[in-house]
């Protein structure tokens, strides 16, 4: 009988693991303050409040009216950070049909009406979209060797242009060769983690 009490129990824990959800609260512009649940699935982390609070302090000035690309989604977090401080439009893009679900329930809270959500992995979404965008949002998930190669297609594509903006989240450690036609702007590092901001320059 103690065994058995026992499966019940790891059986509890397992559930709750599996549908486990977590919080993250938008930090500026017009929802701020607002919390929004995401879902807690392997790969997902919501950019930290300190990193995208330094980010939006670093394009405070292009996000406004601009259209933007959230190609690793996740919870949406860097994405719905910019509608609320202003950007015209958001494709937000995610593999895992619960994430994205949860992301869609979220711009409906929000009545955001300029934010779509793509159900489709990066690499299929860069070769099967031609809207050009002001602001591309990369945060691949960490140790699974993506962001080289999603950096690599982005560049065979139309979807940048002189003065584009391109933010990489990455693991701290991870080399990763940048194109000659983008220009670094600006670099940190925060725990396990790096980041950066990159301007097309031709």
């Amino acid at each position: 009988m103690a065994n058995r009490e026992k499966i019940f129990a790891d059986n509890r824990r397992s559930i709750k693991r599996v549908n486990k959800s977590g919080q993250f609260r938008i930090i500026g512009g017009q929802w701020k303050g607002r919390k929004l649940k995401f879902i807690e699935v392997e790969g997902l982390r919501p950019s930290l409040d300190r990193i995208r609070e330094t980010l939006f302090n670093w394009i405070q000035r292009e996000v406004r009216g601009a259209r933007c690309l959230d190609l690793f989604a996740g919870s949406g977090a860097i994405g719905i950070e910019a509608l609320s401080r202003g950007a015209a439009h958001v494709d937000f893009v995610e593999l895992n049909k619960k994430a994205s679900r949860q992301l869609e329930t979220n711009l409906g809270l929000l009545e955001a009406d300029d934010g779509n959500v793509w159900h489709q992995d990066a690499k299929q979404f860069l070769t099967s979209t031609h809207q050009p965008y002001d602001i591309v949002f990369l945060d691949p998930p960490f140790n699974k060797g993506m962001a080289q190669e999603i950096i690599d297609k982005l560049v065979l594509t139309n979807l940048l242009g002189v003065d584009s903006l391109i933010y990489i989240e990455i693991e701290q450690g991870l080399e990763i060769t940048i194109p000659e036609s983008w220009e670094e702007l600006k670099a940190k590092k925060a725990g396990q983690l790096q980041y950066k901001l990159y301007r097309v320059i031709g």
